[in-house]
C-alpha cells in the first residue's frame, strides 16, 4: 500500500512538472509571437481603417416623375430628393410640385434644403427651410417655411416621410407620406403611395383651409431596365376635404380627381 502511494505521489509530480513547463514555453510563445506582431504592426502604421464610416456620398432619387393626361387638362408632376453627406449628417434637398393642374393651381412647386441628423436606425431627423410657390388669381404668390421632419424606413420596408412647416408668418401646416415596394418579378414592382396634408389656419392665396387638406393615393407599376431606370403605368387619385375644397371650387377647380399617369422612376 504505501508503495503503491509513493508511485502515485511521484506521477503526481512529474505530471505537475510537465504541466507547468508546458505552460510556461505556451507564455513565452505568445509573449514572442505579441512581439512579432506589434514590430509587424508598427511596419504598418500607415495602413488605412478597415471602416472608413466618414466618407461622402451624393445620392439623387426621382420617385415621382410622371405626365397626366387629361383632355386639356393634361400636366405634369415631380418629387425628387437627394443628399450629400456621410452615415451621420447629411445635406438634403427636396422639390415637389405640379404643372397646369385643374386639381389646385396652374402651378405649385416647393422646395427644401435640410440638415439630416442620424439619430437611430434607418431613421433621419431633418430641420431647414422650405420655399413654396404658386399661382392665385393669375398672380404667382410665395411664402417660406421653417422645416421639421422625420424621415426613415419602418419595419417590413414602409417609407415614410413626415415634416411640420411653420410659415414666416406663423402659419403651421404639415405632410405625411407613406409608400411601400411590392415584388412582383425581380424586375416588375408595385408601389402604392400615400400623401396627406393639413394645416392648422385657413391661408386662402395658397388655396388652402383648416383641419384635413387634401390625400394622394397613388398605385404605379414600374419595370426596372436597369435598378437606377424602371419607367412605369399608373394611377393617381387626389381629393380636398373642407375649406381647401371650398378654395379649390372659388379658383375653378376640381376637389376630386382621378388620373391616369406614365412616367419615369430612377436614381443615380
Amino acid at each position: 500500500m504505501r508503495a503503491f502511494l509513493r508511485v502515485s505521489i511521484l506521477m503526481a509530480l512529474v505530471f505537475l512538472s510537465g504541466a507547468a513547463t508546458a505552460f510556461a514555453q505556451t507564455v513565452q510563445n505568445g509573449s514572442d509571437e505579441r512581439e512579432r506582431t506589434e514590430s509587424d504592426l508598427s511596419k504598418q502604421a500607415d495602413w488605412p481603417s478597415p471602416v472608413d464610416d466618414m466618407e461622402r456620398f451624393t445620392f439623387i432619387l426621382a420617385d415621382v416623375l410622371e405626365y397626366r393626361p387629361k383632355g386639356d387638362e393634361s400636366d405634369f408632376r415631380w418629387d425628387i430628393e437627394g443628399w450629400h453627406g456621410g452615415d451621420y449628417n447629411r445635406l438634403w434637398f427636396k422639390s415637389e410640385g405640379e404643372r397646369n393642374t385643374a386639381f389646385k393651381a396652374d402651378y405649385d412647386i416647393d422646395f427644401q434644403l435640410l440638415y439630416g441628423r442620424f439619430v437611430r436606425r434607418y431613421y433621419d431627423f431633418q430641420a431647414g427651410a422650405r420655399a413654396e410657390t404658386q399661382t392665385f388669381r393669375g398672380s404667382s404668390v410665395t411664402r417660406a417655411h421653417a422645416v421639421i421632419g422625420l424621415e426613415g424606413l419602418i419595419p417590413y420596408r414602409y417609407e415614410i416621410k413626415s415634416a411640420l412647416f411653420i410659415s414666416q408668418k406663423g402659419d403651421v401646416s404639415a405632410r405625411f407620406t407613406i409608400e411601400k415596394n411590392y415584388l412582383v418579378t425581380q424586375r416588375l414592382i408595385l408601389q402604392p403611395r400615400f400623401e396627406t396634408n393639413a394645416a392648422v389656419q385657413r391661408v386662402e392665396k395658397f388655396t388652402t383651409g383648416r383641419g384635413l387638406n387634401n390625400i394622394e393615393l397613388g398605385l404605379r407599376l414600374r419595370y426596372e431596365i436597369r435598378r437606377e431606370f424602371a419607367p412605369y403605368l399608373g394611377v393617381s387619385f387626389d381629393r380636398s376635404f373642407f375649406g381647401t375644397a371650398d378654395l379649390v371650387r372659388q379658383e375653378g377647380g376640381d376637389p376630386r380627381q382621378v388620373r391616369f399617369v406614365v412616367g419615369v422612376r430612377m436614381w443615380f
